[in-house]
């Protein structure tokens, strides 16, 4: 039986798809103020690299004190608070006079360490492009020596009709729906308590728009984010939304809006337990096997299944799952 040194990593064996889906944190937590970014800067701190801070710069920004705000951000980045290098900005959208300045001072003065940029309100996969072009062009000017991760949101009806061309495109980790606004641009056709539980996992267009979402973002091997929940006070109910949209609808990750809902939605999208052991021996046998079929428990498994359990032990990592030791020394 061959030594597991010797045995290429599933990273290396395994097929990944047309394009592997990048392994991120399962929440994104949303901070607009000097205040509150540094709050959930502390946080990410003490829980570990358990969520992503994206730091607001459309919502976030005073109206005519759009670059003071962008600099704050940067100095938020540059800062010590930002331990774990997993912060982003959300800039604003293609209409806004200032999105290209956002990118400017955000890009030109905390690329390095800056781990996304999302961008809000496209209408369109050729607006996405631009941005995202901008991005890139960007960090290039700067002598980045990398692409830098954009997510977009798909929140008009314009972005989920192209959806799928905006999934394709290059750079894109994550598609992110906005509820709100989505909901709003449909003038009163679905009412406003469809913003909330059940109404949000019940109503038709809605259902639709998240299931299409889904769809166009794990097809190109990107990460569907789901949208925050309004639920402030009780922590059950955020982890019930981030539960069914985890299992009802395929989300990868989801938007916090309030520290008290980073951990239930982390929580719900962890994966269970019994599984996460099943995946370590599994994979370990596998490793042993040098990737050739194998039984466990009385069913055969081979590459195909290999490839889910692999995917569920860092999706695990990522949650804050702790895994068995010989396969955390085995693959991580």
């Amino acid at each position: 039986m061959p030594s597991p040194r010797n045995v290429p990593h599933p990273r290396e064996t395994l097929f990944a798809g047309e394009r592997a889906i990048p392994v991120v944190p399962a929440c994104e937590h949303f901070a607009g103020s000097e205040k509150l970014i540094g709050k959930a800067l502390e946080l990410q701190g003490k829980l570990g690299p358990i969520f992503d801070v994206t730091c607001d710069c459309e919502d976030g920004a005073e109206a005519g004190k759009e670059k003071q705000h962008a600099e704050m951000v940067v100095d938020m980045l540059a800062s010590t608070a930002n331990l774990q290098s997993m912060a982003g900005v959300r800039i604003h959208d293609y209409t806004h006079s200032h999105w290209k300045k956002d990118v400017d001072i955000v890009v030109g003065g905390a690329g390095k360490m800056l781990a996304y940029v999302t961008l809000p309100k496209c209408t369109a996969a050729s607006q996405a492009a631009e941005m995202i072009g901008y991005v890139q062009e960007t960090a290039r000017r700067k002598k980045l020596k990398r692409d830098i991760p954009v997510h977009v949101l798909v929140e008009t009806h314009g972005a989920l009709h192209e959806a799928w061309q905006i999934a394709g495109l290059a750079g894109v980790q994550v598609l992110d729906f906005g509820l709100m606004d989505f909901v709003s641009g449909h003038h009163g056709a679905i009412h406003a308590s469809n913003m909330r539980s059940p109404g949000q996992f019940e109503h038709p267009l809605i259902v639709k728009a998240k299931a299409d979402i889904v769809s166009a973002a794990l097809a190109h091997g990107v990460v569907p984010a789901h949208n925050v929940s309004l639920d402030l006070k009780n922590p059950y109910n955020v982890f019930r939304d981030a539960w069914r949209a985890r299992n009802d609808f395929g989300f990868l990750r989801m938007w916090s809006i309030h520290p008290s809902q980073i951990q239930p939605i982390v929580d719900a999208m962890k994966p269970d337990l019994g599984e996460v052991a099943d995946a370590a021996e599994i994979l370990l046998a596998a490793q042993r096997a040098n990737w050739g079929p194998i039984q466990y428990q009385g069913e055969l498994h081979d590459r195909a299944t290999y490839r889910y359990f692999w995917t569920l032990l860092q999706k695990a990592r990522v949650t804050g799952v702790a895994l068995p030791e010989e396969a955390a020394e085995a693959f991580f």
